[in-house]
């Protein structure tokens, strides 16, 4: 069901629905069309009837048409005016009421008057019916439009708060999906470490078997050759050693790897931390060049950065003097350091 909201009109009170802004916007058209329709009608019956009557009462030339369209012109205006300042919520104020009632009111005199002043009543309710409906929506139609201003409005804020609860609907799907998937990998986390700790567990017991097949087979061995006890003892010992040497060995051959993958690593970071080093070297150095002829002298940390783009860019020392505000004496001096290579070194340090 549809939000509703109260239109106040005067001393009415009015509960609507959720206003439609096609509907709102079809509407104020027809009102439109309809007042510029009646108006029309007016100002036509206003060149057959208050033309004659004005005419009749004035001297000169059209002095009848002319006051006619004038008052109906002013009338127009001002019923315009209303109109177009009602489509924003605006109201002109008590000088354009009073405008707009004066010029009405002429009209409707400028209709009833032959009638009027030759007592005929049914004369004068048939000329006061159109520029008396001209101005009731001269009144209502800015009235109308405001109203439907608000509608509209009402109209737009509750669809941003529906599409403001949407966005807020789904960042909160997308939190509860986070959520999720952190519990899902933390579970498969907890899971591997168990496995490995299984596996690890398996493999000391496995030892231990064996280590006790070993011990069990040394023992028979003792039993049956009790003469070579002392030979059985040395080869044992030998392949204690031999063993424990191969463990050693194999631990050292994983250090020497580990170390080998460490170090290539801190050397690819090295080398990628070097490339972007140059990359945003040489994009400085790029603006270094395209800021061109200082007004002042630059500082002597940025001048020798300008020198070093430009002895790297294969720019004349002169060049590179313009571009500092330095003497050709002391670039030429930089120069020399960037070809002997300290100042390369110190400058790279700096930058």
């Amino acid at each position: 069901m549809s939000a509703g909201r109260e239109v106040f009109t005067g001393r009415s009170r009015v509960f609507t629905g959720a206003p439609n802004a096609r509907e709102v916007v079809r509407t104020g058209r027809v009102i439109t069309v309809v007042t510029w329709l009646l108006t029309a009608a007016v100002v036509a019956v206003s060149m057959s009837t208050a033309a004659p009557f004005i005419d009749a009462h004035s001297e000169g030339y059209a002095t009848g048409p002319l006051l006619a369209v004038a008052v109906d012109g002013c009338f127009i205006l001002g019923l315009q005016s209303d109109s177009t300042l009602a489509r924003f919520g605006v109201a002109a104020g008590a000088w354009a009421t009073a405008f707009r009632w004066v010029t009405g009111l002429s009209t409707v005199w400028l209709n009833i008057g032959h009638a009027a002043l030759s007592l005929d009543l049914v004369g004068v309710v048939v000329h006061l019916i159109p520029p008396l409906l001209l101005l009731l929506v001269a009144e209502a139609g800015p009235a109308w439009r405001r109203a439907m201003g608000g509608a509209l409005a009402d109209a737009a804020a509750q669809e941003q708060a529906a599409r403001e609860q949407a966005r807020q609907e789904a960042e909160r799907a997308r939190e509860r999906e986070r959520e999720a998937a952190d519990l899902a990998g933390r579970e498969q986390r907890e899971w591997e470490r168990e496995q490995a700790e299984q596996a690890r567990l398996e493999r000391e017991r496995e030892r231990e078997r064996e280590h006790e097949a070993h011990l069990a087979r040394e023992a028979a061995e003792r039993e049956e050759a009790r003469l070579a006890q002392e030979q059985t003892a040395r080869e044992h010992q030998r392949a204690e050693r031999e063993r424990r040497e191969r463990e050693r060995e194999q631990r050292d051959r994983q250090a020497a790897e580990q170390r080998q993958r460490q170090a290539a690593e801190q050397a690819a970071r090295e080398q990628q931390r070097a490339e972007r080093e140059q990359r945003e070297w040489e994009r400085e150095r790029a603006e270094l060049l395209a800021a061109g002829v200082p007004a002042d002298k630059l500082s002597e940390d940025r001048a020798r950065k300008v020198i070093r783009a430009a002895f790297e860019t294969g720019q004349p020392v002169r060049t590179a003097a313009e571009l500092t505000g330095w003497s050709v004496g002391w670039v030429s001096a930089r120069y020399q350091e960037h070809r002997g290579g300290t100042g390369l070194v110190l400058e790279g340090a700096a930058s």
